[in-house]
């Protein structure tokens, strides 16, 4: 039998997050050019059939959340971690005016925790209106910041989100949902 110490078994615990995108291609990307268009595309795509699901679908999916709460979470960190250079090389701060981007990210967990107690993945009117919103200011961001910029971003939130799971939370962070 093999011999396992306790810092063995309490990473074995852990839940991994999967890299989207490494330091290498951050440094690679273009600093003066939005993601590519098909990127774009397909990124946005995703995120309205996702929300569209939330709305409308019988039964939504666990992707279609997800695709959502990515994006939100995206915003979070765009608007916490900047300012950012856009693709002219001006500074761009990007700020939650409204207040929506607490408002979307609380309506996404609770929809998490409905689902997570039997029931479906659905958003009440304001949090459709708040994630509508704030998805709507992701789509105007990724033509605004550069390639550079939006995958610092990613990485940035996929830090986060390892860190929150490592049990490293801030104050405002809302308790993860992994469906």
């Amino acid at each position: 039998m093999k011999k396992t110490t306790a810092y063995a078994r309490k990473r074995a615990h852990r839940t991994h997050v999967i890299r989207t995108y490494d330091h290498l291609t951050e440094l690679a990307a273009s600093p003066t050019q939005p993601l590519p268009r098909e990127k774009i595309e397909h990124q946005l795509t995703r995120m309205w059939e996702g929300l569209a699901a939330i709305e409308k679908a019988p039964e939504p999916t666990t992707d279609d959340w997800r695709v959502c709460s990515d994006a939100v979470n995206l915003m979070e960190t765009l608007t916490t971690a900047g300012p950012w250079l856009d693709c002219e090389g001006r500074q761009v701060e990007i700020k939650d005016e409204a207040g929506l981007l607490q408002d979307a990210i609380t309506a996404l967990a609770m929809a998490g925790k409905r689902h997570r107690a039997g029931g479906h993945i659905r958003l009440d009117a304001p949090g459709i209106l708040a994630v509508r919103s704030i998805l709507e200011d992701y789509a105007a961001i990724l033509e605004v910041l550069p390639e550079r910029a939006m995958i610092r971003a990613h990485r940035l939130t996929e830090k986060r989100i390892s860190e929150i799971i490592a049990g490293r939370s801030r104050p405002h962070d809302v308790e993860i949902i992994d469906l």
